[in-house]
């Protein structure tokens, strides 16, 4: 989240979650790098880089951090490089903060349900793999 985003930190923090703050892209890109976030809320116009670029220099963790871009474009061409550059949602603002809260909302239990089919996926494959080695014994 920016500075000039800032305004939604006391309902997202009302809401429950914990809440830091980035002053340009740069720092955004420096904190995902030392940190994980659940969400990123990204505006698409940042002092120093874009949200788009931003996107891009977001460290990846596992399981994903979700990224929210919000802008004030409603081109399309900005929507699909957004997309292309993996974000997960797509805010035009003025953004309404109930609709703010349900995509925050979407987007972990989105995380949650990546995190546990990964996790099923992990034991699949232990589980075969001794299936396996003890066929071999």
């Amino acid at each position: 989240m920016n500075s000039s985003e800032t305004r939604f930190k006391p309902l997202i923090v009302n809401a429950g979650y914990v809440v830091e703050v980035a002053k340009n892209g740069e720092e955004a890109a420096s904190k995902s790098s030392e940190t994980y976030y659940n969400v990123a809320l990204i505006d698409i116009s940042l002092p120093g880089i874009s949200g788009i670029e931003l996107l891009s220099k977001m460290k990846e963790h596992v399981p994903k951090s979700r990224k929210i871009i919000l802008t004030g474009y409603t081109d399309l061409e900005t929507a699909i490089k957004a997309v292309n550059k993996k974000a997960d949602g797509y805010l035009i603002k003025p953004v309404d903060p109930e609709a703010l809260l349900k995509v925050i909302d979407e987007q972990i239990r989105e995380q949650d349900a990546d995190l546990r089919y990964t996790q099923e996926k992990v034991v699949e494959y232990i589980n075969s793999r001794v299936k396996q080695i003890d066929e071999k014994k």
